[in-house]
């Protein structure tokens, strides 16, 4: 995939420009179905399949601090992209001048001048512009003037509700991130470096990877189980050593029990001896074991740290990962 963070870089329209337009925030299981088609029809066409996203998302800019946390990182973002087999992803800088362009600059100057648009696809609900007057039924409207075909690709569901960012945002922030696995297509996950933390998990027999992180939205608070592949010390993501991979209790809060006054991300590594400090870790979260809680003492907070590992052994055992190398085969997709 060949990725295209400036529209100048474009000196030429694509070949039967195949575009699919969005934020894709997630890249969950409806967007991995919008790709889907958008890459089976640039083949049927022999053309080239894009897709046309914006950074930061538009809300950073026009929704300030109310503006959703991100599901992924803009490598994550990325690399789950690509994994869908498409030609190019053009990533337009977001920039108050960009977000005052009026709808109709917008298709003549990005879609038709630059991209040679000839067949776009866009999801039911989709809208840009000022006021969102850049509406599916403009982009149809658009197209029949000026020759690009319009596919608006209907919402996908999955047991009864509509799949979106929004759903994926509410299953992991009330913790569930089993649930979050048949929404997104893949176990919910965040990178991070090991930086120095307060020396606590050590003292209480269970030393603990502290993890510095970039990812804007978490999971609620409280205890789970995770696998934990240590990531190669200079090379990319996508280079993992596959022996590298521990099961893993991560506790993930305030740490009550000690007056936290800050979020923290702790792995506790199974059968692991090592230095971990800076080294870069990808946390896969399985299942949720329990809430945050106080406890009266260490003693009790040993006892019960010592139950979670002997759940997470039996519910890691038992459960696959699923990751993005395996985003185009399973698990089972929402009709």
């Amino acid at each position: 995939m060949k990725l295209i963070r400036d529209l100048a870089a474009v000196t030429r329209p694509f070949t039967e420009a195949v575009v699919t337009l969005g934020n894709f925030d997630g890249v969950h299981l409806g967007h991995r179905a919008i790709f889907r088609r958008l890459v089976a029809c640039a083949r049927q066409r022999q053309g080239t399949a894009i897709v046309c996203t914006f950074d930061p998302h538009p809300l950073k800019l026009l929704a300030g601090s109310q503006a959703p946390r991100l599901i992924n990182t803009a490598a994550e973002k990325q690399r789950l992209i690509a994994a869908s087999q498409v030609d190019v992803l053009l990533s337009i800088p977001f920039t108050p001048e960009f977000a005052a362009l009026p709808p109709e600059r917008f298709v003549d100057e990005v879609l038709c001048r630059c991209l040679g648009v000839r067949h776009l696809i866009v999801g039911y609900d989709y809208a840009f512009g000022r006021g969102r007057s850049g509406s599916v039924a403009f982009l149809q409207r658009q197209g029949r003037e000026k020759g690009f075909s319009v596919d608006v690709f209907g919402p996908v569901q999955l047991q009864g509700q509509v799949l979106s960012s929004t759903l994926v945002r509410q299953t992991l922030l009330r913790g569930d991130v089993a649930a979050a696995v048949a929404l997104l297509g893949r176990h919910f996950n965040l990178e991070g470096r090991v930086v120095a933390g307060d020396g606590r998990g050590r003292q209480l027999g269970f030393a603990t990877a502290n993890l510095e992180t970039d990812k804007e939205l978490l999971p609620a608070a409280g205890v789970y189980a995770a696998r934990v592949r240590l990531l190669p010390p200079d090379g990319g993501p996508q280079d993992c050593d596959a022996e590298a991979e521990y099961q893993a209790v991560v506790n993930l809060g305030w740490r009550p029990t000690f007056d936290g006054r800050q979020i923290t991300i702790e792995a506790h590594l199974l059968d692991f001896a090592g230095d971990l400090y800076g080294r870069r870790l990808r946390l896969y979260f399985i299942a949720r074991l329990r809430d945050e809680r106080r406890f009266a003492d260490a003693v009790a907070l040993q006892q019960a740290i010592n139950g979670d590992i002997a759940c997470a052994r039996q519910l890691l055992e038992a459960t696959p990962l699923v990751e993005y190398r395996e985003y185009l085969a399973a698990p089972q997709e929402p009709a």
